[in-house]
């Protein structure tokens, strides 16, 4: 029978979420703790803040968990949160023994330790007298937690113990110098006490979201904006893959094999890479629906292993694709450049067919496809200026066609993608009148365009890591001599045209600055590039907006045959 709720939401105290036996649980595969001392201070800040002021409360996001009995609940997101607090309390804990062992108010202080703990760390079973922790961590940190940091024993060494615990370790130690360096708390076991009992526990409020399943949990996530560094789409995706794996032996395998894959696609890069491998095979692939998609297709433990296999052979080429310099290239060095200007370009929706592409076809044939790509993007997104949308259905109906066998040749696949290929007509329209700022990530852009047009002007090699300076012949900031043939409104127009730079000698750019054009000339007529020699063929005594247009027509025709596909259009 169908759950009728999927998840209940409330707002509730620190208190409420943990009191009344309840006991919260971290999956052993969810991520390792890893706040650091800058949300230690947020949290520490907003502690003292609310002592300031008796009557305020602050929110500390939400705490989604799934509950697995009445009384305990596995953590979905909000484990770092959890756990800081209940280190910052562990730390109250022993400044109240420690002052106890001075001799301070000894019997009430040890009382207050003890009654701190039994509310907010452990209780102890009434029938066995075994003291249970209401809060157990992750495989790696849940040992340390347990032996240490609860039993407040100091480790002997911190020498080899994994980063978490490390880091574990040090937050325990940072709220209890901030507690001893705070007057009013370090010697008073009442200050100390109502710290804990008052403000953490009643004035730090949650949104407690408690869901059926994980598939409730992934639609709650994709619309929270929780504080801190919290769970992730690509842990949500991991714990829902682990879930599939039911004995020991394989969840350590497949977690073996997750760790090796996140090292190679990294985490944060996860979704896309998962959204690009599902495009080769689906039509649409948004990213909200990322979680349904994999768990249609991944039921039990098998097609979780046979999943992560599908991952594992792409996640090379993915990596590749994002480094010029990669490994993989090194038997393919003609790809680097286009690689290189791809990601210049900041244009990816061609993923999921290179992903087939490299699978399916010969070094030569991916080469020329991935040339392919590369003259379409410049001429789509780069020239023309286009969005992306109706990029991705043509990418992955080529992707499709590959991994089916209905494109073999370099040819076949750009047929498939004609419908996104700007006709030269159109493309030199665009050129004619392209304009790029050269600031950040575009000069990496600039620098690519001005190269192309060099080596065609010059018949050497060159390219975008040669060491030249973009040279604006109307300078950025130029100077008086300027304003008779650029007034203001029209050099502000012109100053990042295309037609507007060229390549020069970084001496020569530093020499020429903002000088007025004349005085330009002498240093562009004994370059060592070719275009500022040609452009100083082509206007021997100014440089104005109508001068600009027609040179950048020039460019604009060699432009259609350095970015054209080598197949009839």
């Amino acid at each position: 029978m169908p759950k009728a709720n999927l998840l209940s939401a409330q707002t509730t105290e620190f208190l409420s979420l943990v009191g009344n036996g309840k006991t919260f649980r971290v999956p052993r595969y969810q991520r390792d703790y890893s706040w650091d001392e800058e949300q230690w201070e947020d949290l520490w800040t907003d502690l003292l803040e609310l002592r300031r002021r008796p009557d305020d409360r602050h929110y500390m996001g939400a705490i989604v968990v799934e509950a697995t009995s009445t009384r305990e609940y596995k953590i979905i997101d909000g484990q770092q949160r959890i756990a800081t607090l209940s280190v910052a309390i562990l730390a109250v804990i022993d400044r109240l023994q420690q002052i106890a062992d001075a001799g301070i108010e000894p019997d009430d202080n040890r009382q207050r330790a003890l009654q701190l703990r039994g509310r907010f760390i452990g209780e102890k079973d009434p029938a066995s007298l075994v003291e249970a922790s209401k809060l157990a961590l992750n495989e790696t940190d849940d040992g340390f937690y347990q032996d240490y940091l609860v039993a407040l024993r100091e480790p002997v060494s911190m020498r080899g113990a994994p980063r978490s615990n490390r880091r574990l370790w040090d937050c325990f130690l940072w709220f209890r110098a901030r507690l001893v360096e705070t007057p009013d708390l370090r010697d008073d076991g009442l200050a100390l006490a109502t710290l804990v009992s008052e403000v953490i526990a009643r004035r730090l409020l949650f949104i407690h979201i408690a869901v059926d399943d994980e598939m409730s949990a992934y639609t709650v996530f994709e619309t929270l904006n929780a504080r801190g560094l919290e769970l992730s789409a690509t842990d949500l995706l991991k714990n829902y893959l682990f879930s599939r794996i039911k004995t020991a032996a394989d969840l350590d395998a497949i977690h073996r094999r997750w760790n090796r894959l996140l090292g190679v696609v990294f985490q944060e890069r996860f979704p896309e890479f998962l959204r690009y491998h599902l495009l080769c095979t689906e039509p649409r692939v948004r990213s909200p629906r990322l979680f349904k998609m994999v768990r249609d297709r991944v039921k039990d433990g098998k097609s979780a292993f046979d999943f992560i296999a599908e991952l594992e052979a792409r996640a090379e080429i993915f990596a590749a694709l994002s480094d010029a310099d990669h490994s993989l290239w090194a038997e393919r060095p003609g790809c680097r450049r286009f690689v290189r200007e791809l990601n210049a370009f900041r244009v990816r929706q061609m993923t999921p067919l290179l992903f087939a592409a490299y699978e399916r076809l010969d070094p030569p044939t991916f080469e020329s496809v991935l040339r392919t790509v590369w003259v379409i993007a410049f001429r789509h997104s780069i020239a023309a200026g286009a969005g992306g949308s109706v990029l991705e259905p043509a990418y992955h109906r080529a992707a499709r066609a590959v991994l089916d066998g209905a494109a073999v040749t370099a040819a076949q696949v750009f047929d498939c993608l004609r419908s996104i290929y700007v006709p030269d007509s159109r493309f030199r329209t665009d050129f004619a009148q392209l304009v790029i700022d050269t600031a950040g990530q575009n000069k990496r852009v600039v620098r690519s365009i001005l190269a192309h047009l060099e080596a065609d002007a010059s018949g050497a090699s060159v390219t975008a890591e040669d060491s030249f300076s973009i040279e604006h012949i109307l300078p950025e900031e130029p100077a008086p001599a300027w304003d008779a043939t650029f007034p203001a409104g029209r050099a502000d127009a012109c100053v990042y045209r295309i037609g507007n730079l060229l390549p020069l000698e970084i001496a020569r750019n530093r020499e020429v600055g903002n000088a007025g054009f004349r005085a330009k000339l002498d240093r562009y007529q004994s370059s060592q590039y070719q275009l500022p020699r040609q452009l100083a063929e082509f206007a021997p005594t100014e440089w104005s907006p109508e001068l600009l247009d027609r040179w950048q027509a020039r460019l604009a025709d060699r432009a259609v045959h350095l970015w054209r596909v080598p197949f009839p259009t």
